[in-house]
């Protein structure tokens, strides 16, 4: 069994990590964390340069052409600097759904101005009961006058607040089988009837409220087939959930690493802290939940990427990856002691987005309901 990336993928985590460390100091994702924007044009810019935003998308439509690995390698060292931004919302919600079943007029006119950076998408799924299921698909959208008018509430909306268009889930056709009927609408975000609160948020994520109140979008905008959106739902969610992974798989390395060093730093009774027992295990228990959830995760993501079964895969990789960032960090926090629980400090940003990346695509319960599933339990 080989694990290792092949020298392009190693190259690309090599430029990635430098790169950010030079241009997202977190003096600068403090900055990003409390401004409405949450993002930064010049590096959102710079990234489109690198070709980041368009890694998976084919040439003709102003991309690279890499693989889904290829992008998870760089998620990962993503979550390791904690880059504030809409690529997540853009790249992973918005623009691969586009590429996988928009029509080729929907790809020309969306993915390259993706790619270059001018276009900014999200995925606008989840409701109030905040449930990633078929069933929980209330916001309705009907015929008018030859158009599409879309009612509902969205709630907990990624980068709604800077997108210029959202993928909206809404239900076409009600019926017995909750997974039918549901089409997915591409939404000028700034159209009439769009109205998007910012919410205040643990991680500062920047989640937002979206209502539509009679918002008209025109049969064209339709991604994929109408009342048949809910299986291009379910792959996005499958791979936003590998994604998600791979970025709390970086954030898990760096508050390793940051403890691990203030370890051998930090003197206390005149010796290093980590020649405690008590300190020394905490660092083992880091490593092992830090190398078991890259294992978990760059194996879901390689069938992924490679188009076999992987429900089960995606779903131990949550489950174990999300509850293991958390406990990484709280470790982090006892290895620190108090100063880490300050808001200043860097481990208090990676305990964060542990917490927040606990919830999205759902919990740890939600990921073994799936398991159990799988097992014919």
């Amino acid at each position: 069994m080989d694990f290792q990336l092949n020298e392009e993928q190693e190259m690309l985590r090599a430029s990635a990590r430098d790169f950010l460390q030079k241009e997202c100091p977190k003096q600068l994702v403090r900055q990003l964390d409390e401004s409405d924007e949450g993002y930064s044009p010049e590096l959102w810019r710079k990234m489109a340069e690198l070709g980041w935003i368009g890694l998976l998308f084919p040439a003709k439509y102003g991309g690279s052409g890499g693989s889904f690995l290829d992008l998870v390698v760089l998620l990962e060292e993503m979550g390791y600097n904690i880059l504030p931004g809409p690529f997540f919302s853009t790249v992973v919600l918005g623009g691969l759904p586009i590429l996988a079943v928009g029509n080729e007029e929907q790809k020309k006119e969306f993915l390259p101005r993706v790619a270059s950076g001018e276009r900014i998408l999200t995925l606008a799924l989840t409701e109030p009961s905040a449930r990633y299921d078929a069933a929980s698909v209330k916001t309705t959208a009907v015929v008018h006058n030859g158009e599409y008018v879309i009612n509902g509430t969205k709630l907990f909306v990624p980068d709604a607040s800077v997108s210029d268009f959202l993928l909206c889930v809404a239900r076409t056709k009600e019926t017995v089988n909750p997974e039918e009927g549901i089409t997915i609408f591409l939404v000028d975000a700034k159209s009439p009837g769009v109205k998007c609160t910012l919410l205040k948020t643990l991680a500062r994520d920047k989640l937002c409220e979206v209502v539509f109140d009679n918002a008209s979008v025109p049969k064209e905008n339709i991604l994929g087939k109408l009342d048949r959106g809910w299986p291009v739902v379910a792959d996005i969610l499958q791979k936003a959930t590998v994604a998600k992974c791979a970025e709390m798989v970086g954030g898990a390395q760096a508050a390793l690493e940051m403890a691990v060093t203030y370890a051998k730093e930090r003197v206390q009774f005149n010796r290093p802290i980590g020649s405690f027992q008590a300190i020394q295990h905490y660092c083992a228990n880091m490593v092992s939940d830090v190398d078991g959830s890259r294992f978990v995760t760059y194996k879901a993501a390689w069938k992924v990427s490679e188009g076999l079964p992987a429900t089960m895969d995606v779903a131990i990789a949550k489950a174990w990856t999300s509850e293991a960032y958390r406990r990484v960090t709280l470790l982090g926090h006892q290895i620190f002691g108090a100063i880490s629980f300050t808001i200043d400090h860097d481990m208090h940003l990676y305990y964060r987005r542990a917490k927040a990346g606990e919830i999205i695509f759902g919990d740890g319960d939600f990921q073994r309901a799936i398991v159990a599933r799988e097992l014919g339990l």
